[in-house]
């Protein structure tokens, strides 16, 4: 085992497809560690690109396994100093404790067999005498793992602020999408949530801290109500009016969240149900001090991560919603001999609406915003390159087959549009990828995605074929692989910053 103070050289993180272990997985690779990721499918969404086959420092190694299978968890642990346990069975349904206490049996007595020197598990927040069963099966867990394993560093936390945590999630939904809510007792009971950041930086302390359960939190004791106030300052929503009922129970309020979040019910009514139960840090370790960010900070800080994420993951993203982005796919067919057109074709988008297809339409669109106090402008760049504004875009992304535009001046909130060429040696030969996708801003932001979606359904398909369009019709004015030509214009006022 290395020093107090030094990463480990190996590390093992079971659920590291999970929302805190993809992450984890990234920030100890970073660090120096080999990560051996652990999951049922074996993927790892921490490591794009990673593979089994060369293993060292910094690599993030990914391995099919099942926490329950002792003999194959064993293999999978050997060599490591340190086993992170980020697994619970809440998803599974009803049960789920049951589940929870069979499946950390079996990782510890798994880690012990393979001399991991410590299991470092995440657990909840809360005294024990009032707990909901989800809090109680987290600690439970911790307690299982430490009967049968190694030592264990137990950190207790709240709810995590950060884009993919579920109870991000549902208090991104209740506060985007609803100006007014009406709301149990339970959003008064306090919490101290913790930033993303500050969580991840605390288990990596875990790995070298000495054996113990640690209670963890951000600065800041706030209640739920608290939180979506937050939430609202930070992404610049309107006042939300929020009424308080005394009489309605967490039960009922669990079968409302299900109408409102995208949130999976078989997490959401653990969690909720589990609201009324104070979850604050009352025994504070020098080792994890409650310092970081405040609650909008963190808010502020999850939100503009995921806004710097969504131009690299833009093109694998699949058609719908996934942590308050919704998304829409399109591709068109090219010919071989058309793909240098349509390459060169995605480096004069700008000044030019016919760029896009459907040009009527996107000036409505354009017309549509100006009420909201819209101003979109076409403007042609002198290079389009990251950094560049085009038109009411930023370019991202911009390399020989691709492009990634995004703005945050909509009304309706942030927007992505991207497009790739691939060719005859790619999956599904030469064709124009598509993906269009819109994190909306407040209730109208939401209503505008829905009401328009059949429509976007059909214009993101002419948009994908107007790229094959200008691409063929290129190709047959010029050798392959010339650049286009766009007539250069700058339409209407001046956009403002980015």
């Amino acid at each position: 085992m290395s020093s107090l103070g030094l990463i480990p050289n190996r590390v093992a993180i079971a659920g590291a497809t999970g929302y805190v272990g993809s992450r984890l997985a990234r920030r100890l690779a970073g660090s120096g560690s080999e990560v051996i990721a652990l999951s049922r499918r074996g993927g790892s969404s921490a490591a794009p690109g990673a593979t089994s086959a060369k293993t060292g420092p910094g690599r993030i190694v990914p391995r099919a396994v099942d926490v329950g299978d002792v003999e194959a968890t064993t293999d999978a642990l050997t060599g490591c100093e340190v086993a992170y346990y980020l697994v619970h069975a809440m998803g599974g349904g009803a049960g789920f404790e049951e589940t929870d206490r069979r499946q950390a049996e079996s990782f510890a007595r798994a880690a012990k067999e393979a001399g991991v020197d410590r299991i470092v598990y995440l657990g909840g927040l809360g005294n024990a005498d009032n707990l909901s069963e989800h809090l109680r099966s987290r600690q439970e867990t911790g307690e299982v793992l430490a009967r049968f394993g190694p030592p264990v560093v137990e950190l207790r936390a709240a709810v995590i602020l950060g884009s993919g945590s579920a109870s991000f999630e549902m208090l991104r939904a209740l506060t985007e999408r609803l100006p007014v809510m009406v709301t149990p007792r339970w959003v008064r009971t306090r919490t101290q949530p913790i930033a993303e950041a500050d969580l991840l930086r605390h288990l990596e302390t875990a790995a070298t801290a000495p054996a113990g359960i640690y209670e963890i939190g951000g600065p800041e004791v706030t209640t739920y109500l608290g939180m979506m106030r937050s939430y609202q300052e930070a992404r610049g929503l309107r006042p939300r009016r929020i009424v308080t009922l005394p009489l309605l129970p967490p039960s009922l309020s669990a079968w409302w969240a299900d109408l409102v979040t995208p949130v999976d019910r078989k997490v959401a009514h653990p969690l909720i149900e589990g609201i009324s139960t104070e979850v604050v840090v009352r025994r504070p370790d020098e080792l994890f001090p409650t310092d970081g960010l405040d609650v909008t900070e963190a808010i502020r800080a999850a939100l503009d991560q995921q806004s710097a994420a969504i131009p690299v993951r833009l093109m694998s993203f699949l058609p719908g919603a996934v942590e308050g982005v919704s998304a829409i796919r399109s591709h068109a067919r090219l010919a071989a001999e058309d793909v240098g057109s349509a390459r060169a074709d995605l480096g004069v988008i700008g000044g030019d609406l016919g760029w896009y297809g459907l040009a009527l339409a996107w000036r409505a669109r354009m017309l549509l915003g100006r009420p909201f106090g819209e101003r979109l402008a076409l403007r042609r760049p002198p290079r389009v390159e990251p950094g560049a504004r085009a038109d009411w875009w930023r370019v991202e992304v911009k390399d020989e087959d691709t492009l990634v535009l995004g703005t945050t001046s909509w009304f309706c909130g942030d927007a992505w549009l991207g497009y790739r060429i691939t060719d005859a040696g790619e999956v599904g030969g030469p064709q124009v990828q598509q993906v269009g996708a819109l994190r909306p801003k407040g209730a109208l932001g939401f209503a505008y995605w829905m009401i328009l979606w059949p429509l976007h359904q059909v214009v993101f398909r002419v948009m994908a074929h107007r790229r094959a369009t200008r691409a063929r019709s290129s190709t047959s004015k010029g050798p392959a692989g010339a650049t286009p030509t766009a007539v250069p214009s700058q339409v209407g006022p001046t956009e403002p910053g980015h």
